[in-house]
């Protein structure tokens, strides 16, 4: 029998048995203002998800700054059409100095901090704060580099695979393990922004997993959390979603982020999906069904009878609880006479008729 893959995180066991790993995406949605940040740090604690999770680069090491065409995102994109790269990593970047301050109110509230690196040099930075894990974005699975720079760590690497083709993955994955990680976790992705849940392919959540061995979890980028919680259903160990405070607020990603009631919410009916998948395909009552069997329906006397009154429908009926014989004997029933004198509310069984 083929083991279920695990990852270890902290002092989290990533892998189907357990709890759902939630990894909330802060993102730009701090709006350019560390007290907000730390705001949604707490309430992220608050919610019961696991993680919280930053992107760590600036405009100059993700991009140039280039206003030509192939450095502005296409027209048709629902949410950044037509902007230019660098105007908008400047707008989302997480200041670097902000990330200590951060990590250090995440780790104070018991969660998992960690960040996306976008090149080496924000590797290093993250070293030196002592993040647990890392996160590939989508977009820098073909950085095979960048991805053997961050195996070098030996910490974990939680890898998203929007866009990428069955082989680039592969190339990914190789770079990963001669890289020197040991651990890693793929996520299905779908990279647009919002996702439309049509476009999510969740079955690619069991292909993953048994091609390449690893645990496989979701990267969400649809409004709310059903595809999330269908994700768990179909074997997801962990789910990202982006958070925010208050959509209203704005922001970059904030029209497909989370509020803290929703990621509250999330973090709950992940773990009722995990848990309701848990037992193997078995038809029958549940241990806990045991007590409401006795609420099935039976034949019951519901009218006071003598003995040689004939049984009619108006003096045996089929009703709640269980008990008395089953209900499609009331034909042969019918008909029959009473034994003995019977209260209303007796059983019917054969003794009596």
């Amino acid at each position: 029998m083929t083991s279920t893959p695990s990852v270890r995180i902290g002092s989290h066991t990533i892998s189907r048995g357990e709890r759902p790993f939630v990894i909330a995406e802060m993102s730009g949605n701090h709006n350019g203002d560390l007290g907000r940040a730390l705001q949604i740090v707490d309430a992220v604690a608050q919610s019961g998800a696991q993680a919280l999770k930053i992107q760590t680069y600036t405009p100059d090491t993700i991009t140039i700054d280039v206003d030509t065409p192939a450095f502005r995102v296409a027209d048709e994109h629902g949410l950044w059409g037509g902007r230019n790269l660098y105007q908008l990593y400047q707008e989302a970047h997480t200041p670097w100095e902000w990330h200590k301050p951060i990590f250090d109110r995440a780790r104070e509230k018991g969660l998992v901090p960690f960040s996306s690196p976008f090149d080496p040099s924000a590797v290093a930075f993250l070293e030196d704060l002592g993040v647990e894990v890392y996160k590939t974005a989508s977009a820098e699975i073909v950085d095979l580099p960048l991805i053997r720079e961050i195996a070098g760590t030996g910490k974990p690497i939680i890898m998203s695979t929007g866009m990428a083709t069955l082989g680039e993955i592969e190339a990914a994955v190789g770079a990963a393990r001669d890289g020197g990680c040991s651990e890693l976790i793929l996520l299905a992705c779908t990279s647009s922004y919002p996702a439309l849940p049509q476009d999510v392919r969740l079955r690619n959540i069991s292909l993953l997993e048994a091609a390449f061995g690893v645990p496989v979890g979701l990267s969400d980028h649809t409004r709310g959390i059903g595809v999330s919680i269908a994700a768990v259903a179909l074997g997801a160990v962990c789910i990202e979603k982006h958070v925010t405070l208050d959509r209203a607020d704005g922001g970059v990603d904030s029209e497909f982020s989370l509020n803290p009631e929703e990621l509250t919410l999330l973090t709950h009916e992940a773990d009722a999906a995990r848990l309701s998948c848990l037992n193997p395909p078995k038809v029958g009552p549940t241990t806990s069904e045991q007590a409401v069997l006795a609420l099935r329906r039976s034949l019951y006397v519901v009218a006071d009878v003598r003995a040689g009154d004939t049984l009619t429908r108006a003096n045996v009926r089929s009703i709640r609880p269980s008990g008395g014989l089953a209900t499609d004997l009331i034909e042969i029933a019918l008909g029959r006479t009473f034994s003995v004198d019977v209260p209303r509310g007796t059983p019917l069984t054969w003794d009596l008729i």
